[in-house]
């Protein structure tokens, strides 16, 4: 009787009989052989079904096949190294499951707003599947760079009373009588969780009510916050530089075929390794204005902005030292500058835009204090924050990646909708 087995592990199987539940991705003949394109979620085979060696029933069963019909196939695994997997089935039993009719999303060209409609079959096709594939990867390397590193994984709450960074695009909702906001940053709790733990990281969702619809902009995105005690923003760049590193190799390394299926030229991102470019934001702004953009001092940078600077670069780079002026009321001002803080961004290469920001907190309770002035936040509020700054405050760092951003730039995707698997941009929340 035949083993059931996947087609990621039919190398397993050589020379034997394995039974794998599948989907019809394609299929073709040639009079007397029918050729059955087969998915199953790991990736795809061949099924070969010759006339004369099956049984009349499993020729007819492999003639109905239709576009997305499910069935159990059951066959000899053999070796061919002209099929992109290296491996081929040689059908000999069908057991069709079901049937498909008139599949909205045939092998030709489709509308966006269509294939968004239909969002829950586009993440059939062989692109979506493999850019699902690699964000797993992504968020698997994640968890092994921190685990290595001696972090915690810490869950901050997704409904808060107050802004993280004072900003009021929030979704805002009732909590019984009380006032509450979806998250857009875990980060003021993860530095509570690094006062008793050390080094710590969050990974959940964040939500920002902007009305953007930028090719790097989703309402709903997921977030990956560290935070680390007695870590001061050198320490902290380098760990940076080295938790992407890791990231884009382990992909490299388990990621190869789908890297492939979605069309990315790995070249560029093998050479994404540490130590990673610095630029202040002095010479930012000096560098933009010899190259034909015009920006003052203490303006903040845009995507043309951005862009500009990472062609400049082979690598993720670093601006460091913003002004203090349109930053966080957390970041800590430089000893010698107060006007700038002990931040940076990275910016990804090929114009994929700011992928983490982080920086330095303020361990001056005093300082700390002055802020919340400044910004007009409530003391009442962030009285809990402040007492991080009143019993036993330390210098400490944290940043944030952007999951959906990194994904699309290690994909070299167009669009940040589709790095998750159910996008929620200003005007779609369906599916």
């Amino acid at each position: 009787m035949a083993n059931k087995s996947v087609i990621k592990r039919v190398n397993e199987h050589v020379g034997e009989s394995v039974v794998i539940g599948c989907w019809v991705n394609n299929k073709r003949s040639s009079g007397k052989i029918q050729f059955l394109q087969l998915r199953d979620g790991t990736g795809y085979i061949q099924g070969v079904v010759v006339k004369s060696e099956v049984p009349e029933q499993v020729w007819d069963d492999a003639k109905s096949l239709t576009q997305e019909s499910s069935l159990y196939v059951t066959g000899i695994i053999r070796e061919e190294p002209r099929a992109q997997s290296g491996y081929e089935m040689t059908v000999t039993g069908i057991e069709v499951l079901h049937l498909t009719e008139n599949y909205p999303i045939t092998p030709k060209e489709h509308g966006i707003d269509f294939l968004m409609d239909h969002r829950h079959l586009w993440l059939r096709s062989a692109k979506q599947r493999a850019v699902l594939v690699i964000r797993a990867e992504i968020i698997r390397a994640i968890q092994q760079f921190f685990n290595q590193n001696g972090f915690t994984k810490v869950d901050p709450p997704i409904l808060t009373p107050t802004s993280a960074e004072g900003t009021t695009n929030l979704f805002h909702t009732k909590y019984f009588d009380e006032d509450a906001y979806l998250t857009q940053s875990g980060q003021l709790y993860m530095e509570a969780a690094a006062m008793a733990l050390g080094r710590v990281y969050s990974f959940g969702p964040t939500f920002r009510a902007e009305k953007s619809k930028t090719r790097r902009h989703l309402i709903e995105f997921w977030m990956i916050e560290p935070e680390m005690a007695f870590t001061d923003h050198e320490e902290s760049l380098k760990v940076q530089e080295e938790f992407i590193s890791f990231i884009v190799q382990s992909v490299l390394t388990n990621c190869r075929a789908e890297l492939e299926a979605v069309g990315r030229d790995v070249s560029k991102l093998e050479n994404i390794k540490a130590p990673f470019p610095r630029i202040t934001y002095d010479d930012a702004i000096k560098f933009l204005n010899d190259n034909g953009h015009e920006i003052a001092w203490g303006d903040d940078f845009g995507a043309p902005h951005e862009t500009a600077i990472a062609e400049a670069n082979d690598k993720p780079v670093f601006i460091t030292h913003y002004p203090a002026s349109f930053k966080a009321f957390y970041m800590k001002p430089h000893p010698e500058r107060p006007e700038v803080v002990l931040c940076a961004d990275m910016i990804a290469p090929e114009g994929y835009g700011e992928i983490i920001g982080g920086s330095q907190r303020i361990d001056d309770p005093a300082l700390l204090e002055e802020r919340f002035k400044e910004h007009n936040l409530s003391m009442d509020s962030y009285k809990w924050y402040m007492d991080l700054r009143t019993y036993g405050s330390v210098p400490h760092s944290g940043f944030g990646l952007g999951l959906e951003r990194t994904v699309a730039w290690i994909c070299g995707l167009d669009h940040v909708r589709e790095t998750i698997p159910f996008p929620r941009t200003l005007y779609r929340l369906y599916p």
